[in-house]
């Protein structure tokens, strides 16, 4: 069973800015897709930024022009550069990875924005 930890949350004010990464135990080609979601107190998980295999990218409307995913293959990581941050970013992040019908889930990382 592959394994995702996440690492990179922390307190930040709103303006400021964190870089999440998201290791994975095995190539992160195994994954059709590597994806950021989060979920705030009280609210649903919701899914932020999502990239494909081949590079594709997709964010969720509240974070678009302000977070961007990236992947290093080499490293087997994938990135959320978080900027321009605001207070309802605040939540615990989730690293997940696709394949087929299966989702691997990391264990998330608190981010927290202070107004």
């Amino acid at each position: 069973q592959a394994q995702l930890a996440e690492s990179g949350g922390g307190l930040v004010q709103a303006g400021g800015s964190l870089k999440l990464s998201c290791a994975a135990s095995e190539s992160i080609f195994n994954f059709n897709a590597m994806d950021w979601h989060r979920q705030a107190p009280g609210k649903q998980r919701e899914l932020v930024a999502a990239i494909s295999d081949g590079g594709s990218t997709h964010y969720a409307d509240s974070v678009k022009g302000r977070f961007t995913i990236s992947r290093d293959n080499a490293k087997n990581t994938v990135y959320l550069q978080m900027n321009s941050l605001k207070s309802e970013d605040t939540a615990v992040y989730y690293c997940t990875g696709t394949r087929g019908l299966g989702r691997v889930w990391g264990q998330g990382t608190q981010v927290t924005v202070s107004s």
